[in-house]
């Protein structure tokens, strides 16, 4: 029985909005925090990057890079291409859009840049990891992965993080029918995958966190 994917075609105009009135500046905060450190990539894969607000700079601010966007949605892959071609010069050649699954669509590699912002949290541990598995084989010496995502903090903020995370899977599952209800454990599977955490950043008392990580393969 195959579960049914969930649907964000209905939010992506207003997604904008909706992210800055629950949690203002701070998720933009944490997707361009690590831009500078990207400025010498030159291919990569972009999961769930929304409507492209992160892509966009990213190609304006590179403009050798060249990068694969990957979202089930098609209103939102529509509003990132055009946001991307409106700021990024030449964004058209050097952007494709995909369609589809992350889990199923082809990968074509090899990357020196993977970009998961607020992406992650939307799979089941099994999902990740299998997630991770494909991507891992695609990767180049030394690619980076910059990942977003929630976070539940230890301390008196463990708390409120639960209570706003269950709520923002509550009100997901609403509005899309996304099933996920808990955190995957995004680490452990990277760090399996030869990745090594290299930075890392906390906002909103350690509720948000953006990392950076790098993929170090074993050699023989």
């Amino acid at each position: 029985m195959t579960t049914a994917q969930p649907n964000f075609d209905l939010i992506a105009r207003p997604y904008r909005w909706l992210e800055y009135i629950t949690l203002g500046r701070a998720l933009e905060d944490c997707r361009l925090h690590y831009l500078p450190s990207l400025l010498k990539r030159k291919q990569a894969l972009v999961l769930g990057d929304g409507d492209g607000r992160f892509l966009a700079q990213l190609l304006a601010e590179n403009p050798h890079l060249r990068a694969d966007a990957i979202d089930t949605s098609a209103a939102m892959l529509l509003l990132l291409r055009k946001r991307c071609e409106a700021l990024a010069p030449n964004a058209s050649t050097r952007l494709k859009t995909h369609q589809a699954n992350a889990l199923t669509c082809p990968l074509d590699g090899p990357y020196d840049l993977i970009v998961t912002h607020f992406f992650l949290d939307c799979l089941t541990q099994p999902d990740l990891e299998n997630l991770v598995n494909r991507i891992a084989p695609t990767l180049a010496p030394k690619a980076l992965w910059l990942v977003s995502d929630f976070h539940i903090p230890s301390g008196p903020m463990r708390l409120p993080a639960k209570v706003l995370v269950r709520t923002l899977y509550l009100a997901f599952r609403i509005l899309t029918g996304l099933r996920t209800a808990r955190l995957p454990d995004h680490a452990t599977s990277l760090q399996q995958a030869g990745l090594t955490r290299i930075a890392h950043r906390h906002r909103l008392a350690g509720i948000l966190v953006t990392e950076l990580w790098q993929f170090n393969p074993a050699t023989p």
